[in-house]
């Protein structure tokens, strides 16, 4: 227990008494040391917590005075104020002017008699705070006998129940995502929702270091769990002492080698899915029945799935071929962890026959595939394919393997998507080129008096994917008026709006423009606005 004022004055050998009629609340501060000092001016020397004696020797007598000496010594951070009497020192009594000050500022006034030096003080309080700390140790040590007991039964929660038992601050275990594994308290299904920002902060940054904060008066704090990859996460809830913090660093090692070790164990089972995902990808035509039924028996039963590839960390830097696959197994058990299903797999090598391979997974259309990927395969190349029925997800994986150039160029994630393959070809023109292009198509419409407003109702119709309604509602006409301005565009154009090639041409044209105006004298790419959608009546 930590030392007060009450303890003190408790002591019968130090014969401390007290000036006024001290409140029960400050007698309770703690003592965290004891000092002499006859300074006028002794609160810079003070860090805070102490047992401050003085003699009195230089104590001013002047009301005002007095309470400038004390409010320096309370906010110098003094838990207390004493004073020492006796035959041959300035004072046998405490002052009235110097009592009413520390009244009148709450901070305590003792006084020391004549036979108790100042040095049997000190002593006493170094004592206790020398028996306070081997009472923490000793409950530090217990504690981590606790836990390591506890270590050798079944799974997180033993220990986690242990470290609440002895410490009374509660504990929970989560996955990188920060989903729930285990906890302390049966009663906890869900981490607190004011951990949550601080769970992602951690995770984000691996096992590189932890967070705490306090939200709505609890303390909370995140530890990173795992030996060489992200396992998972401590959470504390609550405030721990000294004993307890210095147990911390063992419950985090503990859990550390649980979680390792249960990683060790899940190996077979996501063998076992890394096979169903292999059968389900051999047959070139499976039944969309069979195929639903393999995605359901892992727990994937969403309608539509998409296929993901990434190019692991070393697959194409590796030169060892064994370093290379110890990675993307690694990357690949993280994902099967973090997506629903763990249908997860690693193929012979990567692009150019680069050792390690390369990651193909396939997850649930709602998923959302860029969170995983930034958590788990940050900064990697990777390709996310369309949104297909189960039966065609090898189509939606060989889209998104195609991809991983693309990614691997802009440094993020690639997706396959409508918007993709204009932005992809859009992209990789050169800027004079592709507006060389607009221009043949819209040049007629440039030299019309009224151009500008011919090629906007073009482009909104194509953007519309050919609704007039919706076009004359986004331009503010009549569906006449939309109808008459496109067969003016098509009669000086020459093209024909059934024509699926003079509609793409016009499709891409009014797009390019749209990019924006060519640099002079430099080649460069558009950043191409949102794609038309899928032509309609």
């Amino acid at each position: 227990m930590p030392l007060r004022i009450s303890d003190l004055l408790a002591r019968s050998d130090l014969a401390l008494s007290v000036t006024y009629d001290v409140p029960p609340r400050l007698l309770d501060r703690t003592i965290e040391a004891a000092t002499v000092s006859d300074l006028p001016v002794p609160g810079k020397w003070l860090q805070g917590g102490e047992l401050l004696m003085t003699i009195g020797l230089l104590l001013p007598s002047d009301p005002a005075a007095c309470r400038a000496y004390v409010r320096d010594v309370a906010e110098g951070g003094a838990a207390c104020l004493a004073l020492g009497l006796g035959q041959g020192l300035p004072y046998q009594e405490a002052p009235a002017p110097l009592v009413a000050a520390a009244e009148e500022a709450g901070l305590p006034l003792l006084t020391v008699p004549d036979e108790v030096p100042f040095i049997a003080v000190t002593k006493a309080v170094f004592d206790a705070r020398a028996d306070e700390q081997r009472e923490a140790l000793h409950r530090a040590f217990a504690t981590q006998r606790r836990l390591t007991a506890a270590a050798a039964g079944d799974g997180l929660r033993p220990m986690l129940a242990e470290w609440t038992a002895a410490t009374g601050v509660g504990a929970a275990v989560l996955d990188p995502l920060g989903r729930l594994l285990a906890t302390g308290d049966r009663a906890q299904h869900t981490p607190p929702p004011q951990a949550r920002d601080l769970v992602e902060r951690v995770a984000a940054r691996g096992l590189r270091g932890s967070a705490s904060s306090t939200a709505g008066g609890q303390q909370l704090e995140v530890q990173p769990l795992g030996a060489r990859r992200l396992r998972g996460l401590l959470l504390l809830t609550g405030r721990p002492d000294d004993a307890a913090r210095s147990v911390v660093p063992g419950l985090v090692s503990l859990l550390s080698l649980e979680l390792e070790r249960r990683h060790l164990r899940d190996e077979p089972e996501r063998r076992r899915r890394s096979a169903l995902l292999s059968e389900l990808l051999a047959a070139e035509d499976p039944a969309a029945d069979r195929a639903r039924d393999m995605l359901h028996s892992v727990g994937l039963t969403a309608d539509r799935v998409r296929g993901v590839v990434v190019e692991p960390e070393g697959g194409r830097e590796a030169a060892d071929e064994a370093a290379g696959e110890a990675a993307a197994q690694e990357m690949a058990a993280d994902l099967a962890l973090a997506i629903p299903g763990g249908l997860v797999r690693v193929t012979g090598t990567g692009p150019g026959g680069a050792p390690g391979g390369l990651i193909e997974a396939v997850v649930g259309e709602d998923l959302d595939v860029r969170d995983v990927l930034a958590r788990f395969a940050p900064h990697r190349p990777a390709g996310i394919g369309p949104a297909t029925a189960p039966e065609a997800v090898r189509v939606s994986l060989r889209q998104a393997a195609g991809l991983l150039a693309v990614s691997r160029s802009g440094g993020e994630p690639a997706e396959a998507r409508q918007s993709q393959a204009s932005r992809l070809l859009l992209d990789l023109g050169d800027r004079r080129t592709l507006h060389g292009y607009a221009d043949s198509v819209l040049g007629p419409l440039d030299l019309a008096d009224n151009g500008e407003e011919l090629i906007a109702t073009l482009a909104a119709w194509l953007e519309t994917g050919g609704a007039w309604d919706a076009t004359s509602r986004r331009l503010g006409v009549h569906r006449h008026t939309v109808r008459n301005r496109l067969d003016k565009a098509m009669d000086l154009t020459g093209r024909r709006l059934d024509d699926p090639d003079d509609r793409f041409d016009l499709w891409l044209a009014t797009r390019i423009r749209r990019g924006g105006a060519p640099a002079a004298g430099t080649g460069g790419r558009p950043a191409p606005p949102p794609p038309p959608t899928r032509p309609g009546r």
